[in-house]
């Protein structure tokens, strides 16, 4: 049986399946609040570097009121890898997170460090 499964418009043969591509029921957005001593030491680059090793696109940015804001999307294993390798790298700087799932958008082309 030949299969075909689409995303964004796109169709392919379930034969088919590029690294970068995922059906939309495979994928999820994750964002999440990381508090403690979390700015100043290097997290959003870190973070930003740990996002290559993986399929996920987003943002993190510092906030106002010292946590550090996180916003990914991709694949859902690749979302929870890359959170949970962030947490481990950066696990002495961090007291507590706020994370919630959110519907994926698809806005983001890449991973970048917002300002």
């Amino acid at each position: 049986m030949n299969r075909k499964k689409i995303f964004l418009g796109m169709t392919f043969s379930t034969g088919y399946k590029p690294v970068m591509f995922q059906t939309a029921t495979e994928c999820c957005r994750r964002h999440c609040f990381f508090c403690g001593r979390v700015q100043g030491v290097g997290f959003r680059y870190t973070t930003r570097n740990i996002a290559i090793n993986f399929d996920v696109t987003g943002f993190v940015r510092n906030l106002a009121d010292g946590r550090v804001e996180l916003v990914v999307e991709g694949p859902s294993k690749e979302v929870e890898s890359f959170i949970e390798s962030v947490c481990e790298r950066m696990k002495g700087y961090i007291t507590r997170i706020e994370e919630k799932e959110e519907p994926v958008s698809g806005e983001f082309a890449q991973f970048v460090i917002a300002r």
